[in-house]
């Protein structure tokens, strides 16, 4: 890894120095630092200096990952015709460096919310101390999920002199998150709540910050149950206590990120045909839209077109196209460069993947409300997260109906984590749903994928901690579970 990415954060010289020497100058230099000072330039941080760029640096660029990875491994869209190295990725065919891109920006955007921690913890302010905590969570979640062990104890510590981290197991860097979370529900509105110029994600609306933090907590509580089942309990506890343990409880107080188009808020898609150009989306994910006519299909494909140019609806490319090339004589649904001209919307973690961890709970027997009333919901809410009209007929459908199975539920997640970073492929390893179909081109044996290789920078200039990392996962191979999956 390099300096750089993990644990160097750089600060401004201090002027003390300059300051005592200047005391030794005559009267006619005694001003000198006021009169040469750039005002220009902080000269300390402040938590609401950080939060805007960390909030948005992460999410775009998820964003971005979830078009160029979550679409092609979950099988959402992928290149075509003519498919880069970077298409392959449907096939599990992964360069070493695919996680590269991934490690280097989650830890740029962690040492800002260490910054932000050390800043609110200094100045005793507990509302950006409990933001900095989620922020932290949220972020490391994401590296643990992708890479399973990952530096976290002894990370973003450059300047205590720690320039080669050690990598925590998975279930620590859990426990962590977990209790980091638990503890930021008690710090809003606590102490010194001063806020500074409104956050992007929630306008400096307190409530909606605690409800983000409790629901990432169930989120992360979930995907850890396997390994630690006392988790049901508390999801259990938070769902039942909803004054307590506040979550989302609509669309409008989701932590769903609205890019205005204004500077700096901008698409990270300046040139919107980047998105759209020589891609298409995939006969799995339209084939069920359409099982269901859901209102979703004209706000996020174009219709398929003959070879003829007429219209056939929508209509995407076989997974195992390539097994008969022929057989594809039409041009499959592509993407819609609406889906990212501002204004637009870029989901972080929505009102409807609530509803879905409820009903999966509920499904289970962990609580007591029906699990099809939190399917519908969560059904609803993510159609009307993208501007859709939810159908008075739309559970009609024999494909739509609750029919009381995990498949049911995974599915429609499936579509309500569209755009957001990797959440589709991360539930998918853990519960093996939505059943994906195959073809025989597929590496790694036709399996899924269970983690990313681990950054080639990390090899080179960490290498004794990387070596013990790899062991400690049992190889640093692609289908190496991580802790949560065993």
């Amino acid at each position: 890894m390099t300096f750089s990415s993990i644990g160097k954060n750089i600060r401004v010289i201090s002027l003390l120095t300059a300051a005592a020497a200047a005391l030794a100058f005559s009267s006619c230099t005694k001003d000198f630092l006021k009169t040469n000072s750039d005002p220009n330039r902080l000269e300390s941080i402040t938590p609401g200096t950080l939060l805007n760029p960390t909030i948005y640096g992460a999410a775009t660029y998820g964003m971005s990952r979830s078009r160029s990875f979550t679409f092609e491994l979950m099988q959402v869209a992928g290149g075509y015709p003519n498919e880069s190295v970077e298409d392959q990725i449907y096939l599990y065919d992964f360069r070493e460096d695919v996680g590269n891109g991934i490690w280097t920006t989650g830890y740029k955007w962690l040492a800002n919310a260490r910054e932000m921690e050390l800043s609110a913890t200094k100045l005793g302010n507990s509302n950006y101390l409990a933001i900095a905590l989620t922020l932290k969570a949220w972020l490391y979640s994401t590296l643990t999920d992708c890479f399973g062990d990952i530096p976290m104890s002894t990370a973003l510590a450059g300047e205590e002199g720690t320039f080669f981290p050690t990598f925590d197991k998975q279930e620590l860097v859990y426990k962590t998150m977990l209790s980091d979370l638990e503890r930021a529900d008690t710090l809003y509105g606590k102490g010194s709540t001063a806020m500074y110029a409104a956050d992007i994600l929630f306008a400096n609306n307190m409530t909606r910050w605690r409800k983000f933090t409790n629901s990432l907590r169930l989120r992360l509580l979930l995907r850890s149950a396997s390994r630690m089942p006392e988790n049901f309990a508390t999801m259990a506890a938070i769902i039942k206590d909803p004054v307590k343990f506040p979550v989302f409880e609509s669309n409008a107080e989701a932590a769903v990120l609205p890019i205005t188009g204004t500077t700096p808020n901008i698409s990270p898609w300046s040139r919107p045909q980047d998105f759209s150009t020589g891609r298409v989306y995939f006969d799995f994910f339209i084939k069920n839209l359409n099982d269901v006519k859901d209102p979703r299909l004209p706000l996020f494909a174009g219709v398929a077109r003959s070879s003829t140019n007429a219209s056939l609806g929508y209509k995407g490319l076989p997974i195992n196209y390539m097994e008969s090339p022929s057989s594809v004589n039409f041009t499959p649904s592509g993407l819609l460069q609406r889906l990212v001209i501002a204004p637009m919307v870029l989901p972080i973690l929505s009102y409807a993947e609530v509803e879905f961890i409820k009903a999966e709970l509920a499904l289970k027997g962990h609580i007591a409300t029906p699990a099809e009333g939190h399917y519908k919901k969560g059904v609803q809410a993510a159609i009307e997260m993208w501007g859709g009209v939810m159908p008075a007929n739309y559970f009609d459908a024999a494909a739509a109906k609750y029919d009381g199975t995990l498949d049911r539920i995974m599915l429609q997640k499936y579509y309500a984590l569209f755009f957001t970073d990797y959440q589709q492929w991360f539930e998918h390893r853990r519960t093996g749903l939505p059943v994906l179909p195959k073809t025989t081109f597929m590496y790694n044996n036709g399996n899924m994928p269970a983690r990313l290789y681990y950054p080639t920078t990390v090899k080179i200039y960490n290498t004794e901690n990387y070596q013990a990392a790899a062991e400690q996962m049992g190889g640093d191979k692609l289908d190496v579970k991580v802790w949560w999956q065993k």
